[in-house]
Order: C-alpha cells, then structure tokens, then sequence
C-alpha cells in the first residue's frame, strides 16, 4: 500500500504540474458527448478557478454557449523513458461563463494570461475572443501509481487519498 502525501506536498505538486504544462484540453459537451480542444489557460489562486482566452467562432466556445458544464484535463508530456500510466495528471471539473471586462478581476486575469502567453496580445483586441472563467467543483490528481487524490471547491487544500475498492 502507498503512504499518503501531506496536503501541503500534493499542493506543491500540482502547482508545479500546472506551472510546467501550459496547456490542457478542455471538454465541453456537444450533442451529449465530450469533445476536447487545446487550450492555453491560467489558474487562479487555487485549482478552483481557471481563465481560458476563446473565440466565439471555435466549436469549444459555442458548446459552452449551449452547456456551461467543462472539464479541464492537464497532464505531463508522454517520452519515450516514461510509463505513459503513471503520468502526472489533474482533471477539473465545474462550470463556464464569460468573464465580462467590467468585472473586477478581468484587469489582474488578462495581465496574468498575458504574462504567460505575451504572443496573445493581438487576440485581446479581437472582437470575438473572450476570457472565460472556469469555475471548478471537482478535481482529481494523479501523481503516479497509487497516488490517486480527489479534492472539492468546499474545502480545496483537503486531498482524500484515493484507496481502491475492496471487495
């Protein structure tokens, strides 16, 4: 059986696995089903929030438009030396909605999506992009084998060691 991290070490460990990798894929639904897309994003102060820069014209943003309801999976980059299944990864779940440039944290979000993506400027004076705000509920961190955690917007800074089922 695999010892349990601290929650203090699985934050450290998920903020260096959102800082490392830049993108993630963002699930929305279309017709009933999952679809992905890339997408660059910025998290908040804690895993409860993600900001995402879209254009109105991109599938992922219409689905959104029809169903607020999205994921966001990040995850390490597969090498060769690698076990593919024992990858660092963070699944997201909750709501989307359009952060509105008159609400107060657009400024601080835009400036802190520009620090990290300087080459989208240019798509901050297109009409049809807008930044989203995610609004998280649910995550689950895999930070190798047997190292399963699940946390809630209610209580983010508490990870529950995820144990498998006994029968």
């Amino acid at each position: 059986m695999t010892e349990s991290m601290t929650n203090e070490a699985i934050r450290e460990a998920w903020m260096v696995l959102a800082r490392e990798v830049r993108t993630g894929v963002l699930l929305t639904m279309r017709n009933g089903k999952p679809f992905g897309s890339h997408v660059p994003y910025v998290l908040g102060e804690n895993w409860t929030r993600a900001y995402v820069h879209l254009s109105r014209l991109a599938l992922h943003t219409q689905h959104l438009l029809q169903d607020p309801q999205v994921s966001l999976f990040l995850s390490e980059s597969d090498s060769p030396e690698k076990n593919p299944l024992a990858l660092r990864r963070m699944n997201l779940q909750g709501t989307a909605a359009i952060l509105g440039t008159d609400m107060p944290a657009y400024a601080g979000v835009k400036e802190r999506y520009l620090a990290r993506f300087p080459k989208s400027a240019m798509m901050f004076g297109f009409a049809d992009f807008s930044l989203w705000e995610l609004q998280l509920q649910d995550a689950h961190l895999v930070l190798g084998f047997g190292q399963a955690y699940q946390a809630t917007a209610a209580s983010p800074e508490t990870w529950t060691h995820q144990q498998p089922e006994r029968k």
